[in-house]
């Protein structure tokens, strides 16, 4: 008799899971295949290596013989290996990869450091970034640029220009120095870094040069070269160059974990078939393992396992819900794995495909806090040490602790591995007072804000659980609402070791009307990695459009992508019969950077599925543009052989609880039937409220719910309805935090669908939108975190509207405004507003703001910096009814743009396209919203809007107050703080608190005159910069609201650059002007030292294009930090378009994007340095800067000195000695002439 033991491990941050298949093959020839499984601790004292350790004690079960730790573990008996990890993952998210150089182009060695220049989180005066992963850099003297325009059937020499796979030509402009590269890599080399990243400008086109340096590096003794041309080659530099890092940084660590897990078996361990899970659900030898594939291992074994095990029984789309302890994934399978290109995990971009997997900081560890009204869970984690308070480490009040007090963890279940020893139960008796401690907490603000009466510690536990349950639900949401798909018709697959407790409540809140849970859910992971199979890919850049002529070219580089991949898993054995290739194209429309993933459908039509599949996701199809294939994959797949789990036992009895117990449930404390998982038997059926435990989980089965038990012994779980809530006397705080989370939920659905259904480039890749929802006054109720210079004035555009339409506007009709007499911003920013109807009147509003690329200013892209009056900046619009008796008024929308301003917009198909897109975003929240009522009722949620927004002027007045004694004023008090403009123009400010109600009074009188540049500010720009300072003072998440301005007034002197005219130029006050006013503020507050002060406005083009962009600079130093530098500050926050995609579209060539160093200010605390970037010409164009602090410097604070002034010079072709272009300034160029921006550094905080 023989015995082979499959084993499939998923090594999680606190549990590894083992799943072994044991196949046993007698004397006869028969076969017998059963399951052992085994959990274990992914670390622990007693043993080295966890996933060795559970293999080792799996053989003892199967064998019945003693494997001393002491000796290697034998391997005869184990038939093979998969293993999914988070080694790679833990390494990057503490940082504890290897050291690291990088090699990128000359010019660009901070490129990576600036990323897409954006700041993590929008309201943190302290600025920061991810910690980087390379710790040296070497500038490569090469540059390789596009070479456009060559005449019809030009040809390449071979030596300067080359003809690239993607059909492109390329020009050598500089060849590599190989001896400055080598002498650079030898003196790092010589340090004792062994591992190098390589990235150049268009390698994804033109390898050759990476090659190169990959050659020298290894020659000189490197043992790690990561190439982002092999590893990524696609279009973007900067995500492709951290994909690069991360592979050389976490790659050598692999192979070390790897080389240290092997060391524990005998000699025959290299005979062994081991293999990983990569990121993208497939397996791959462990000799080939790569880091930057490695990075969603473990979460990608569920995927696959929920896929292979709950699509067979359910027959429909299916959401994957995957709750651990810090952390809850989830993911979508309908029928095919779903797949995305691009991910950021841990602050760094990963290009490669992986399974489109969505992380939520909730999990079983996430720690609880009630602070000001609100209830709290996460985003921080007790994780596993030490844990939540029932750890008996000395933890955190935790989700975990909630579910143990309420009764939905029992502790006679859940193994004793716990205490200094790792040997005591959970403490249910600690988690019992954290909750007493915490509820007295909650009584004490209800006995002073609401006419609630007080809780009990299980209604605050049951609170939290709440609350949590809607943050995970935020993600689902969006994964499928956002790509037009609704969530109730999906199934949701509970797994994970958290998940049961939840499951049921989260499906309920979804509308979903079933859950599975399988049967090993606990360890689904581990199961899934037993089903996966081998997967070898392989892609090529291109730049065809697809149309019938180019069919061919592309199945061609199909057949020749596909050889190596399936001639690699021939060699592993697999057949053609059992080689899968799946054919992908990245497609794109012209003129768009965002590509979509289109497999090939039956028909072979990729035109048809990208256009259906776009419709689909945004509600139209773009007509009249060329599609684009951006790359080419094939996807090959060598099928294991699937094993079935054996069925269950079928029994038509009623099955019998082991025991009762007592669970809190809504309306209280119920005894509840305990049943055990593996002694279910199909037919079985249980009606909530119950309690299942087994095989590693707890599921509680809630009221109105039944669970039935499936041939294959697993959970299919019937969601009764749940009650309806009723608005009760005084706020309850636990519905003010869902109602604070749902209403910034629909916010940031819109804005996922503006972005998505947008076709500018501003709007769709720089993200230069915001999105709101307003009470039937007008009034802010939530603001989704987009852009800080539109949080106030979108309100006062609504409410202008409203009062100037009446009741004119009708349900369903969508009007459109953009001018600054009627709160607009500046002209490019278009806001379209939206009313919610219900029972016949409006009762929200939903708005989208964007900034469009043209809308007919005197430059292209209507950002003219010698704007005199409003005329010159474009199209004005008041009001106009853009969608009137359901129908788009496209033809009145387009006479106005058109003859509204002093020029056409040059681009009016752009124009209109995301004029749909706002709509769209506007449609996806009056429908979430009418979803919302229709759970709560209208009475509930209008009740907590205003509970909301009383809670945010709650806040205000509580931060007022607090900074009124920091800066110990009188109970009635002032701070006075000015600036000026770079004209001289001064921002004066007075803010008188009265400490007495927690009110203040912010009066800019003193301010200057409106002035004849375009620097004019509309109040509500103003208005928008006071309420971004108070959410940066409150350093607490609270709900963005018009609450947060009840507490404030704000006196802006009429005729002044703050309250200018109707017909004033204004396009700069909202760029410019409102950084200053937020200076001004914070300096008044002594919160940080004044950052850049501008948003560097770059913009140019010529008849038929126009391109726009604002850049990073320096933030200011505060009282205990350094300013970050090459970092948008305050009141923007849009990305930078990636280099490669600059050139690739437009007539420029990029030659340096750097930090400005040296150019922050000094003092105790420095500020953060400023941007060179630095741009040739390759056509005839016109430019133009609108940019602020080239005269007067950003200050320093406290005793800090300044940060450097900006600098704007331009190169004419040929010329040695630049021209200062000034602040504002506009001009033609030709090809060849250069233009260098230096933008402002922040100023330092504190003495030396």
């Amino acid at each position: 008799m023989s015995t082979k033991v499959h084993f499939a491990i998923d090594r999680g941050g606190t549990f590894t899971d083992v799943f072994a298949r044991v196949v046993t093959e007698n004397k006869h020839g028969a076969v017998e295949e059963r399951v052992v499984v085994h959990k274990l601790l992914s670390k622990d004292h007693s043993y080295s290596d966890a996933p060795r350790e559970g293999i080792r004690v799996v053989l003892e079960k199967v064998l019945g013989t003693a494997l001393p730790r002491s000796e290697p573990v034998p391997t005869r008996n184990i038939g093979s290996i998969r293993m999914g990890t988070t080694v790679a993952t833990n390494a990057l998210l503490e940082r504890k990869g290897v050291p690291t150089v990088l090699c990128i182009t000359q010019g660009f060695a901070d490129l990576l450091f600036i990323g897409n220049q954006t700041r993590p989180r929008l309201f943190d005066l302290n600025i920061v970034r991810p910690e980087l992963i390379y710790s040296e850099v070497v500038e490569v003297e090469e540059r390789v640029v596009l070479a456009k325009d060559l005449p019809q059937g030009f040809s390449a020499d071979g030596r300067t220009i080359f003809q690239t796979v993607s059909g492109e030509f390329v020009h050598v402009e500089k060849p590599i120095n190989v001896d400055n590269l080598r002498q650079s890599l030898q003196k790092l080399y010589d340090t004792g870094i062994r591992s190098i990243a390589v990235v150049l400008v268009h390698s994804y086109l033109f390898p050759n040069h990476e090659l190169e340096v990959g050659r020298i590096a290894s020659s000189i003794g490197f043992e790690q070269v990561s190439l982002s041309s092999q590893l990524a080659p696609m279009v973007k530099v900067v995500p492709r160059g951290q994909t690069a890092c991360v592979d050389a940084y976490l790659t050598p660590l692999i192979r070390e974990y790897v080389k240290s897990f092997s060391a524990g078996f005998d000699s025959n361990f290299p005979n062994v078939d081991v293999t990983f899970m990569m990121s993208d659900g497939g397996l791959c030898p462990v000799s080939e393992l790569n880091g930057f594939k490695s990075i969603l291992s473990g979460p990608a074994g569920g995927v696959v396992g929920y896929s292979l095990t709950t699509w067979s029984v359910v027959k429909s789309p299916v959401i994957g819900f995957d709750m651990g302890g810090t952390s809850t994934d989830v993911s979508r399978f309908a029928g095919e794995l779903e797949h995305v290109i691009e991910t950021v995990t841990a602050g760094v971009s990963i290009m490669t495909p992986q399974l489109d997997i969505t992380t939520v900081a909730a999990g079983g560890g996430s720690r609880l806090f009630f602070k000001s009204g609100l209830f709290l869970a996460g985003p921080e984690s007790s994780g596993a040490n030490p844990g939540p308070v029932c750890y008996r480490k000395g933890g955190y009040l935790s989700i975990t602790d909630a579910n143990l007090f309420l009764g939905r963890i029992l502790p006679r279940f859940f193994p004793s591995i716990f205490g200094p020893s790792n040997d005591l139960p959970l403490d249910c008796e600690a988690t019992r007072a954290a909750f007493e401690h915490i509820t007295v907490e909650v009584n004490e603000w209800l006995s002073v804000n609401s006419g609630r009466k007080s809780m009990t510690p299980e209604e605050v536990a049951l609170g939290f659980i709440r609350v949590a349950n809607e943050t995970m639900c935020r993600p689902i949401r969006g994964l499928t609402e956002m790509r037009g798909l609704d969530p109730a018709h999906h199934v949701l697959a509970c797994f994970g070791g958290a998940g049961g407790q939840h499951c049921c409540t989260v499906a309920r809140l979804l509308g979903i009307r079933k859950v599975f849970v399988h049967r090993y859910a606990s360890i689904l992971s581990a199961v899934g990695l037993s089903l996966a199979d081998k997967v070898y890919e392989a892609q090529a850049p291109s730049s065809l459009k697809y149309s019938p002529e180019t069919i061919d070219a592309i199945y061609s580089r199909f057949n020749f992508l596909a050889e190596e991949p399936t001639s690699r898993l021939r060699k592993l054995g697999f057949s053609d019969s059992n080689i899968k290739i799946t054919r992908i194209l990245n497609l794109r429309y012209q003129g768009m950077d965002a590509s979509h993933t289109i497999k090939e459908p039956e028909d072979k039509d990729f035109k048809i599925a990208f256009e259906k599949q776009y419709e689909r996701e945004y509600g139209f199809r773009v007509n009249n543009r060329d599609i684009i294939v951006d790359d080419i994959r094939v996807r090959c797949v060598g099928q294991s052989p699937q094993f079935q789990l054996p069925l269950a036992e079928v029994s038509a009895e009623t099955p019998t609880p082991c025991s009762v117990t007592r669970t809190y449930f809504e309306d209280g404390w119920k005894d509840v039937g305990v049943f055990m998982f593996e002694k279910l038997l199909t037919g079985h059926k249980i009606m909530g409220p119950a309690i299942v435990v087994g095989n590693y989980t707890t599921i509680v089965v809630p009221a109105d719910c039944l669970v039935n038990v499936t041939a294959s012994g697993d959970l299919l779980i019937d969601i009764g309805d749940s009650e309806r809530i009723t608005a009760n006397e005084g706020v309850d705080p636990i519905m003010l935090s869902l109602f604070s989370n749902r209403f910034m939920s629909i916010a940031e659905q819109m804005g996922k669908v503006l972005q998505r259904t947008a076709v500018s480039t501003n709007i769709k890749e720089r993200l230069d939108f915001s999105c709101a929802i307003f009470d039937p006054n007008g009034g802010l109720v939530a603001n989704a975190p987009h852009l800080p210079v539109h949080l106030g004035s979108m309100a006062d555009a609504v409410n202008w509207q409203i009062k100037s339409l009446g009741e004119s506007w009708k349900e369903g009709e969508v009007v459109v405004s953009n001018h600054p007499s009627c709160a607009g911003s500046h002209l490019p920013d278009i806001t379209v507003m939206t009313p919610v109807h219900h029972s016949g009147r409006p009762v929200f509003y939903v708005a989208s703001r964007g900034h469009h690329a043209d809308i007919g200013g005197i430059t292209p892209g209507s950002m003219p910096p010698f704007s005199t009056s409003l005329e010159d900046e474009g199209a004005r619009i008041k009001t106009f009814k853009l969608v009137e008796n359901s129908q788009f008024q496209e033809e009145g929308i387009t006479h106005l743009m058109c003859t509204q301003g002093g020029n056409a917009p040059r681009r009016m198909a752009d124009v209109l396209n995301d004029l749909r897109a706002q709509i769209a975003a506007n449609h996806k929240g009056v429908c979430l919203i009418r979803e919302l009522i229709a759970a709560y009722t209208l009475d509930v949620v209008v009740a907590y809007m205003y509970h909301v927004q009383h809670n945010a002027e709650q806040a205000v007045r509580e931060v007022l107050t607090q900074l009124s004694l920091q800066e110990r004023l009188d109970p009635v008090g002032s701070l006075v703080s000015e600036d000026f403009m770079d004209d001289g123009t001064p921002i004066r400010l007075r803010i008188t608190i009265n400490r007495n109600d927690g009110s203040a009074l912010f009066d800019f009188n003193g301010s200057g005159f409106q002035t004849l540049t375009n620097c004019n500010t509309p109040p509500s720009v103003t208005k928008s910069a006071v309420l971004y300072c108070l959410r940066c003072l409150v350093k607490r998440d609270i709900p963005l609201n018009n609450g947060c301005l009840i507490p404030i007034k704000i006196i802006l002197p009429s005729g002044s650059i703050l309250n200018p005219s109707e017909d004033a130029a204004v396009v700069g006050g909202n760029v410019l002007t409102s950084q200053r006013i937020t200076d001004v503020i914070l300096s008044a507050f002594k919160a940080s030292a004044c950052s850049q002060g501008c948003m560097n406005n770059f913009t140019f083009g010529d008849e038929t294009f126009g391109y726009y962009e604002t850049i990073a600079g320096g933030s200011g130093a505060g009282p205990s930090w350094n300013g970050e530098s090459a970092v948008q500050v305050h009141m923007t926050n849009t990305r930078i378009t990636d280099v490669e995609i600059m050139e690739r579209r437009y007539p420029i060539i990029l030659r340096s994007f750097s930090v400005r160093k040296g150019s922050g200010g000094k003092g105790k605390h420095n500020g953060g340095n400023g941007v060179v970037r630095s741009f040739e010409f390759t056509k005839p164009l016109t430019i133009g800067i609108l940019s602020e602090r080239r005269v007067f410097a950003p200050r320093g604070l406290e005793g800090g000195t300044d940060g450097s002034k900006g600098l704007n010079l331009l190169y004419r072709k040929g010329a040695e000695t630049p021209i200062n272009l000034g602040g504002k300034n506009s001009c033609r160029v030709r090809p060849g002439d250069k233009f260098i921006i230096m933008t402002p550094g922040g100023g330092g905080f504190g003495s030396l």
